[in-house]
């Protein structure tokens, strides 16, 4: 079961069947798909993906997927896994470029590392980054995320790895 958070402009609930437009929109975004997984996909797999959401991930309770909704409308997606890169649970969002440069990014972040001290009970939380994305680098680093390690990616690219801890 997923939970449904709330933040002060914000209401992080499960994806429904009619977010698919909205998400493939979102995802399909180059100025969002950029920082997202290995970058660009195609409308296809960004819809084979939304799918895998209902699928997989709700179907076997794997971990938290979101729609990250402002004011009824999707601006964004959400989760918190485990992940084998960081050793740990790793946060994951995305706004829409319309809701970038508001605040929106950190209120965000802030409540999926709630999420993951507070309801999941963890030790630290994780977020990688790729080493361009500066406005992501700042913004984590403004919530209190330390740089703890790089990963070279198989395309020579750099990851960061940011660990945040209660």
């Amino acid at each position: 079961m997923i939970p449904t958070l709330r933040t002060g402009r914000l209401l992080l609930d499960p994806y429904v069947p009619a977010d698919e437009e909205a998400f493939t929109a979102l995802f399909q975004d180059p100025r969002v798909s950029a920082w997202m997984g290995d970058g660009p996909a195609s409308e296809e797999d960004d819809r084979a993906l939304f799918g895998r959401i209902f699928t997989k991930v709700y179907a076997q309770e794997l971990f938290a997927v979101w729609a990250v909704r402002r004011d009824g409308v999707l601006v964004g997606h959400a989760e918190i896994k485990p992940s084998e890169d960081v050793g740990g649970h790793e946060i994951v969002y995305a706004l829409a470029p319309a809701a970038w440069g508001s605040g929106l990014g950190t209120e965000l972040a802030e409540a999926l590392v709630a999420h993951g001290f507070g309801t999941l009970g963890l030790a630290e939380v994780h977020a990688t980054v790729a080493e361009p994305n500066v406005a992501s680098l700042k913004l984590l680093g403004r919530i209190g995320f330390e740089h703890v390690r790089d990963i070279t990616e198989d395309d020579g690219s750099i990851t960061r790895v940011l660990t945040r801890r209660p």
